[in-house]
């Protein structure tokens, strides 16, 4: 067992012997095919070092290939762009040229306009494209020259090839320099805008104010409601603000206005002209007072009239125009300023005519022209300051502000100045010689009747109150309108009434003072009740003022005048029994009473006047009952002494009497004054409402010439 497993190990022995000497064997034949593969390894080495060597300037050459090729194509690029937008400008000019043509020819207003729009459009186009050149130029040169020193450092090329690279980008950034502004500003284009500029000229002029001027042969239809009226078709202001547009695109904005301003203004002016207004080239206040008053109310009512017809009409079409085509400028404000422009000159003509009417001489007749020309500034005002708008209007406002200053002064001087006439009339001038109603105190009842109308009592009241808060401030505390107005003609009412005593004080005769005081006291009341002017001062203020008055004077006068007349009747009889004594005695009074009624009549007959038939039918009635019945009674007393012969009977008396009041409606030189028709209304152009008035409309003289 022992030597069998020893024997089996020994085996077991030799075989591992026998794998090492294999082992070994593989060992050696592994070491020299290393050894081998070292060298092939050394071999290749050197083939690869070698090869680098050789292969590194291609390298270099491809990266700079690369390179050049990157900057190439950058240069390239906008290069190609830029022939683009010539190959764009030049199809452009063609068809500008085309279109010139076209448009030369074409006559029917719609289609040129057409054709206009179209010509604007490629006039647009043709600048886009030049402007694209002008652009793209720099960028695209500055990629050349960067080509070409990338050539010229990194030698990739001959320096001949560079030095012919060079030159040519010379001359290339010379040519685009001068063709590019000759195609801008000596081509097609330039030529094209000189072509814009007198196509907005053209269409300028052809738009026109309609209907301004053609209403002016009938004067009712002046005062009709102002139209306006658009200038222009919407094409025709789409094409004038596209051309407004382009021009102000290249640097034409200042030509582009001046046109604008100069055309529209004529265009203006002209359809102002067409309402004849000559009265304007008369301004001055020299001027003004050297012209007739009937001229003067012409002159003022075509003012106001034409004022507003420039405002509401002209001005707001003009405006409306400026900003459809200016509008859309960059400048945003530019088309007011354009306006203002155009406004300013027509409305310094007007401006001058009213400031010269408010400084010229302040008669009485001249405020209700003053206060017409006022309210109508008011009126107007709103609007005014909504069309002269922003900065740019200030000074037109300023000076709209400024004729409303002067027309308010000038108002309130020539009213209160009219209360000072009234009085100033006291010396120098003697009342009417038969106590009648003198022409001072109608023209004056007639000018507050007028005054305090609807038209006139509303602007009157505003400018007193204007005055009152330039004296006192805005912070004072200011009467009502009706206060205000009802103060000031109460005032002049005094006036009036201190005149009137102050005349009725010059008469020798102690009859004509009462009856020139019943006269005028009644005038006043009687004209003055049922109208504006007695429901402003009341009726209890009319009754205490002057009615009371009127028939206290008419009970003086019926005293002084017709007393005597009865108290001859009435003296105490004669103490005498003689019965022909006593007839002696009654007849000689029934003579001196004939004798001073006939002296009574001959007075009234000649000297005395009482022109209003009711007032005068009044004191005949009260006459005839205060003299006939006495008389009667006296004829009744005495009947048996009278006998005999006849005498007038009170039936007859009654009848002289009121022939003797029939004689008082006479004017100063006697003769018959026809009956006192009822009131007339005056017309708005006049201050003067009766017939021996009208001398009144131009008083050359200090004080009112009545």
């Amino acid at each position: 067992m022992a030597a069998n497993e020893v024997d089996s190990t020994l085996l077991k022995l030799e075989s591992a012997c026998s794998d090492l000497r294999t082992l070994l064997q593989s060992s050696a034949e592994l070491g020299k095919d290393l050894e081998e593969m070292d060298k092939q390894f050394d071999s290749i080495d050197e083939t690869l070092s070698t090869a680098a060597r050789r292969v590194a300037p291609l390298q270099s050459l491809s990266m700079a290939a690369k390179a050049l090729e990157t900057r190439i194509n950058r240069a390239v690029s906008p290069a190609l762009d830029l022939l683009h937008s010539f190959k764009l400008s030049e199809s452009f000019q063609g068809k500008l040229v085309e279109l010139s043509d076209k448009l030369s020819i074409e006559k029917n207003p719609r289609k040129r306009v057409k054709k206009l729009l179209k010509y604007v459009q490629c006039v647009d186009q043709l600048n886009e494209a030049l402007n694209l050149i002008s652009r793209d130029r720099e960028p695209m040169i500055q990629k050349l020259q960067e080509v070409v020193e990338f050539l010229s450092r990194t030698k990739a090329t001959d320096q001949y090839r560079t030095e012919r690279l060079k030159e040519t980008l010379i001359t290339l950034r010379a040519l685009y320099e001068s063709e590019v502004d000759a195609m801008k500003f000596d081509g097609l284009l330039d030529e094209a805008l000189l072509n814009l500029q007198d196509e907005f000229e053209i269409m300028l002029q052809q738009m026109k104010h309609q209907n301004i001027g053609e209403q002016q042969a009938d004067d009712e239809a002046v005062q009709s409601v102002p139209v306006v009226s658009e200038l222009g078709t919407e094409m025709e202001v789409e094409v004038l603000r596209r051309i407004a547009e382009t021009l102000a695109a290249n640097d034409c904005l200042d030509i582009c206005i001046d046109i604008f301003v100069k055309v529209r203004y004529r265009r203006a002016a002209k359809a102002l002209m067409r309402l004849n207004p000559d009265y304007l080239r008369t301004y001055t206040p020299e001027e003004i007072d050297g012209m007739e008053w009937e001229s003067l109310e012409i002159a003022i009512s075509l003012w106001i009239q034409h004022f507003e017809l420039a405002v509401k009409t002209v001005f707001v079409s003009e405006k409306r125009l400026c900003k459809q085509v200016l509008g859309g400028l960059p400048e945003v404000l530019i088309w007011l300023e354009c306006f203002v422009k155009i406004a300013d000159k027509i409305m310094a003509v007007f401006f001058r005519f009213g400031e010269g009417v408010a400084r010229s001489n302040r008669e009485p007749q001249k405020l209700f022209k003053l206060l017409e020309m006022f309210d109508s500034l008011e009126k107007l005002k709103l609007e005014f300051t909504e069309i002269f708008e922003g900065e740019s209007g200030a000074d037109i406002c300023i000076r709209f502000r400024e004729l409303e200053k002067l027309l308010v002064h000038a108002s309130s001087k020539v009213f209160w100045e009219f209360g000072l006439q009234i009085e100033g009339t006291s010396d120098g001038f003697a009342p009417p010689q038969d106590g009648s109603v003198p022409k001072l105190v109608r023209y004056a009842v007639n000018y507050l009747k007028y005054l305090t109308t609807e038209t006139y009592s509303a602007p009157m009241a505003k400018v007193l109150r204007t005055e009152q808060i330039w004296k006192a401030g805005i912070l004072s505390k200011l009467e009502t309108d009706e206060n205000l107005l009802k103060d000031a003609i109460s005032n002049t009412m005094e006036a009036l009434q201190r005149h009137i005593e102050s005349k009725s004080s010059s008469y020798k005769d102690k009859i004509l003072p009462h009856i020139f005081i019943m006269n005028t006291h009644w005038y006043i009341y009687m004209r003055s009740r049922n109208t504006e002017l007695g429901k402003l001062l009341g009726e209890q203020y009319m009754k205490q003022k002057y009615k009371s008055i009127a028939e206290e004077s008419a009970y003086m006068y019926q005293w002084q005048a017709w007393g005597p007349l009865v108290r001859l009747l009435e003296k105490e009889e004669s103490e005498e029994q003689d019965t022909k004594a006593t007839t002696a005695f009654v007849r000689g009074k029934l003579e001196a009473f004939f004798k001073c009624f006939n002296e009574i009549s001959q007075r009234h007959a000649g000297g005395y006047s009482i022109p209003d038939p009711d007032l005068r039918a009044q004191l005949r009635g009260a006459t005839v009952k205060l003299v006939v019945p006495v008389y009667s009674e006296f004829l009744n007393k005495h009947s048996t002494l009278l006998s005999g012969k006849s005498y007038v009977s009170p039936e007859s008396l009654q009848g002289l009497v009121g022939q003797v009041f029939n004689g008082t409606d006479r004017t100063g030189n006697g003769r018959l004054k026809r009956q006192e028709s009822k009131e007339r209304v005056p017309a708005r152009n006049s201050v003067s409402v009766e017939g021996d008035l009208k001398s009144l409309r131009r008083s050359r003289s200090k004080y009112i010439d009545v």
